[in-house]
């Protein structure tokens, strides 16, 4: 099994989110943390298996419609960006672009 990495850029990711769905309705931010953090959990088995964008691996969330972003080092998965699908491919170009290449 994998050891998932989850870098500080990532976490800042989901906590902005979790913001945006809580402005929509109170408790849907806390279910989006839930199912994301689920979603990624998944990658200690599903590691790899997934199609590649922009250099990175792309894990498409379960319940929203957000991409897991992650690297692979060794035995670890990091974890690099959780973003919005619904944004311009080339806004999310420009975010993974920005992200530490560990």
């Amino acid at each position: 099994m994998r050891k998932i990495i989850i870098l500080e850029e990532a976490a800042e990711d989901i906590e902005q989110a979790r913001d945006f769905y809580d402005a929509q309705q109170q408790g849907i931010g806390d279910y989006f943390t839930e199912s994301i953090t689920a979603d990624i959990l998944d990658l200690r088995e599903l590691s790899g298996v997934h199609t590649q964008h922009f250099g990175f691996f792309r894990m498409l969330g379960s319940r929203f419609c957000f991409g897991i972003y992650y690297r692979e080092r060794g035995n670890d998965t990091l974890v690099a960006a959780i973003l919005d699908l619904r944004r311009d491919p080339k806004w999310i170009r420009k975010q993974l672009r920005q992200r530490p290449n560990k």
